[in-house]
């Protein structure tokens, strides 16, 4: 395996902060638009509990990575204990859909497929067995806040779960089943199902319609029938809202703000519903949050919004808030969004030097973008042409992703270099086996690439300048830049320097530091004091992190 060969360097100076760096780190807001962001496929993370792993009878054999592999909330639940996620920096966490997914397989010519990815939502109101209870879930959200660390759901209102023999097709009330996009305007990516067989639902629908006979007598079999009914009467008569599709399923979207105090919603198909439903669905999570907030003053963390980001497939950072169907343009940020799923980023870490790169996004986050965000990645669960797919640049991953403006999203896996080809698989299954522990375990080489994307992770999470701020160049060569931050409350300061060798390194300081200042190398351990404006190391690393004792 190659390994990436131009150093980093890292500065960091906590201005109106004091030298005190444990000063430094307790007043260090958490901002969304700097996170670091860990994605991760529920069923496909961590068992944490043998005995949820078969229910609905679903034991057909499904087609390789293609059906469920016991993965589950307890599973994360455990990894936050043990601080997995904290040692590699990550202060959000984004799950796929936790609620109950359609109970049978389908065969879309890709094999025996179940619903482990969490798409194919069956039952908005109830967590699906596979993935756990409420109580884990409850648990889950509690000790990762207890940890700093913020919880992301992924909500889906564009369709339901395909039909099989278990799963009937929901009331043409609800859904079409037809046509099928062909994503050639605004109304073919919108007024279609994505694909045969996933009922789209009728998001643009204003009339009353009933619910399922087969949910109510659910519910009845459940037990909870009357307590669904009248939190639904409750809802439409605070809302004013006509019963329809939509707004049912809000209404069962923000019950997990209400009931598990969630910090915001990753969306799914965003370009696929009417721009106005992503008002809407704002409005309503920004009343569900402002009561979870009233009702628990025990737990709320800060004053941060409910976080809205969205998958606008195919939308890029250079669009700036804008998304162009070809016949229409939409922006998704108005009165909807905080941030959008940046696909660009792949590209540009290709096609431009790493300057450019860092230039582009800094000036467009602090203009067209300003007040919003981005969500950059590497890879996904749904990206067949990922950033180094054969995992053979595991450095230059973390280091472009980590230290590029914006919010990062690590997609599990990433900082393993977890493998994203799969001998045997079809489709987007080879981007999804399970987490690759036993190398973490076992290999040394895995161990290395986790510790470097631990280091840089941290360095993040610590420094909202690098995502959150904004960039300037100080010197081409050696490459220098610095990242700022400041709000009425708040001031953090950055200087990073890129391709520095190993060995011995006379590094000027001068603009950041003064003399006397007694700085700490995080990244080796060692200290070093300021003397004439310059720090001089000697350490075998490739990056080095520099901050006050």
């Amino acid at each position: 395996m190659r390994v990436f060969s131009v150093g980093i360097l890292v500065l960091f100076l906590g201005l109106g902060c004091g030298h005190n760096p444990q000063s430094v780190k307790s007043e260090t807001p958490f901002i969304w638009e700097g996170a670091n962001v860990y994605f991760v496929l529920i069923d496909r993370f961590n068992n944490g509990d043998p005995n949820n792993d078969v229910n609905f009878n679903r034991t057909l054999e499904a087609d390789k990575l293609r059906g469920f592999e016991g993965g589950d909330i307890k599973g994360i639940t455990q990894k936050i204990k043990e601080g997995y996620f904290t040692t590699l920096g990550v202060n959000a966490i984004w799950m796929t859909p936790v609620v109950e997914q359609i109970h049978g397989g389908t065969d879309e010519g890709t094999g025996l497929t179940y619903a482990f990815h969490g798409y194919w939502a069956r039952d908005w109101t109830a967590i699906d067995p596979n993935f756990g209870s409420p109580e884990d879930l409850h648990e889950l959200v509690e000790v990762a806040h207890n940890k700093g660390i913020r919880i992301l759901l992924d909500a889906v209102i564009n369709h339901t779960g395909p039909v099989t023999e278990q799963d009937p097709v929901w009331p043409k009330t609800w859904v079409r089943t037809e046509p099928t996009c062909d994503y050639t305007s605004f109304q073919s990516t919108v007024t279609c199902t994505l694909v045969d067989n996933l009922p789209d639902i009728k998001t643009e629908s204003q009339e009353d319609v009933e619910l399922p006979q087969w949910l109510q007598e659910k519910w009845m079999a459940e037990g909870r029938y009357e307590k669904e009914i009248q939190e639904l009467d409750d809802f439409f008569e605070h809302t004013g809202y006509p019963r329809a599709p939509r707004f049912y399923i809000m209404k069962w979207l923000t019950d997990y703000i209400t009931e598990f105090g969630i910090d915001g919603y990753r969306v799914d198909t965003v370009k696929h519903t009417e721009p106005y439903v992503w008002q809407e669905f704002k409005k309503v999570c920004d009343y569900a949050f402002a009561a979870y907030k009233k009702n628990h003053p025990d737990k709320v963390l800060d004053d941060n919004g409910f976080y809205l980001v969205g998958e606008v497939y195919n939308y890029g950072i250079s669009g700036g808030k804008a998304f162009d169907f070809g016949d229409r343009t939409v922006n998704y940020f108005d009165r909807a969004f905080n941030s959008l799923i940046n696909f660009e980023l792949k590209y540009h870490m290709v096609q431009q030097s790493t300057e450019q790169l860092f230039k582009n996004y800094s000036e467009i986050l602090n203009t067209d973008l300003k007040g919003f965000g981005v969500l950059n990645y590497i890879s996904s669960h749904d990206d067949g042409e990922p950033f180094d797919a054969s995992r053979q640049n595991p450095f230059e991953s973390a280091n472009k992703l980590l230290l590029s403006p914006g919010t990062s999203q690590i997609y599990y896996g990433d900082e393993s270099a977890r493998p994203l080809i799969i001998a045997g698989t079809r489709g987007d299954a080879t981007l999804r086996s399970f987490m690759n522990w036993e190398a973490i375990q076992q290999d040394p080489e895995t161990r290395d690439i986790l510790e470097h994307w631990q280091k840089l992770g941290r360095f993040r999470r610590d420094h909202p300048a690098v995502g959150a701020g904004s960039h300037q160049m100080i010197t081409q060569d050696p490459y220098l830049f610095y990242r700022s931050y400041q709000d009425l409350e708040y001031s953090d300061f950055v200087v990073i320097g890129m391709g520095l060798p190993p060995g011995k390194k006379v590094l000027d300081v001068s603009k950041v530091f003064e003399d006397g200042d007694q700085l700490r190398e995080a990244y080796s351990g060692t200290a070093v004091e300021v003397e004439q404006g310059q720090v001089v190391l000697n350490t075998p690393f490739n990056l080095v992190l520099l901050e006050y004792l």
